[in-house]
């Protein structure tokens, strides 16, 4: 079985049953996956965990408080990385703002 792990991020309007992707090589499984929030962000990690998934690296859109949500919500059932920006680049702020 290959190692199985996802890349989140926070695109407005995203729909993560269909804004997904998966990229397989012989050793590894990579899923990016789109989400629209932090709590469809939560719910998304958790059916990550569910699937499988070890790992979870968070995009810089998150930021200290969407981290600490997503984290919290897997409850230690997958590791929680992250990308940092405090200004994102594409979202021209920090998702704490919706938070």
């Amino acid at each position: 079985m290959s190692l199985r792990f996802a890349f989140m991020f926070v695109v407005p309007e995203a729909d993560p049953s269909l804004h997904r992707g998966l990229v397989s090589t012989p050793l590894a499984e990579m899923i990016t996956i789109a989400v629209p929030d932090y709590a469809q962000a939560c719910r998304t990690a958790v059916a990550l965990a569910d699937e499988g998934c070890v790992a979870i690296e968070l995009c810089g859109g998150f930021g200290h408080r969407g981290v600490a949500m997503v984290t919290e919500a897997v409850a230690g059932r997958a590791q929680i990385g992250v990308v940092r920006f405090d200004h994102h680049p594409v979202l021209g702020r920090s998702g704490d703002a919706d938070a």
